[in-house]
């Protein structure tokens, strides 16, 4: 959405129909402002992440919100690279897209073999695997009581 769009709402009207069927008149602006049905706002550092690594070819990237769970932070981020370089390069990508907001992890492990790399930003905890070692480790199926959130690309 451009700026000048935000500050100049427009006045023409279509009818949108939500969820339950009702139809309601709404104006292009008000139906640009209203939530995604099927898509949910990932938080402020969590969405940096994601897009960095996304900007790094990650492949299959999940979040798993862990706030209605016993954990220790609110989400898992989990993402794949297909050898060590493109996993440092992953992680690399986060860090910096973060550090740019001034927000560096508390702790990080890993970095040297690169087979798994854990960033620790308190809220969320970045794991950036090689497929073998995700697979080994299977942290989706451990945390299976979190709420599982697929990433496509296009996010």
């Amino acid at each position: 959405m451009d700026f000048i769009d935000e500050l100049t709402p427009s006045v023409s009207r279509t009818d949108v129909t939500n969820e339950t069927g009702q139809t309601t008149c709404m104006t292009k602006t008000e139906k640009r402002r209203a939530p995604a049905r099927d898509k949910k706002r990932l938080p402020g550092d969590v969405g940096r992440a994601v897009r960095a690594a996304l900007d790094r070819k990650a492949s299959d990237v999940v979040l798993l919100d862990l706030r209605n769970t016993p954990a220790f932070t609110d989400f898992f981020v989990l993402c794949s690279g297909q050898s060590t370089r493109q996993v440092k390069a992953i992680a690399d990508a986060v860090e910096d897209a973060l550090r740019a907001t001034k927000v560096r992890p508390s702790h990080m492990e890993g970095y040297d073999r690169a087979e798994w790399i854990l960033m620790d930003y308190f809220t969320f905890v970045m794991h950036v695997f090689t497929p073998q070692t995700r697979a080994f480790y299977s942290r989706e199926r451990l945390w299976g009581d979190a709420e599982r959130i697929e990433i496509a690309d296009e996010e």
